[in-house]
């Protein structure tokens, strides 16, 4: 297996910049945002530690959005929802955005904010 201190070539670079932008799937399809990266990350994993690292940040993030955004569903009931749940769309969409910018120069992004559920 490879270590951390190997150099990821491009094609590794790639699939860890795709695990982070393919939860934008969740835009169009129910629950994409934890499906799409999930399903990258299970496939890609062994062929880099970029891959493996990027994936699971990629899925612990998408984990806690949907957390936190099932929280604003039910806050919306007393309407604080209504405000937090559009400011936890754009803020995970910031934060992915920066984690491919990141993820494509070869850094291991972690998301602020993020429950560590896979280790």
């Amino acid at each position: 297996m490879n270590d951390l201190t190997q150099m990821p070539d491009s094609e590794a670079k790639n699939w860890a910049v795709v695990c982070h932008l393919s939860a934008l799937s969740g835009c169009i399809i129910p629950f994409g945002n934890l499906i799409a990266p999930l399903v990258i990350w299970l496939l890609q994993k062994d062929r880099h530690p970029l891959i493996d690292a990027n994936g699971k940040e990629a899925v612990n993030f998408q984990i806690s959005v949907t957390i936190y955004l099932m929280v604003a569903v039910a806050l919306m009931l007393i309407v604080i929802g209504f405000f937090l749940a559009p400011l936890i769309g754009l803020v995970a969409l910031i934060f992915i955005i920066v984690a491919a910018v990141k993820t494509s120069n070869g850094e291991t992004f972690r998301y602020p904010l993020s429950i560590r559920l896979i280790q």
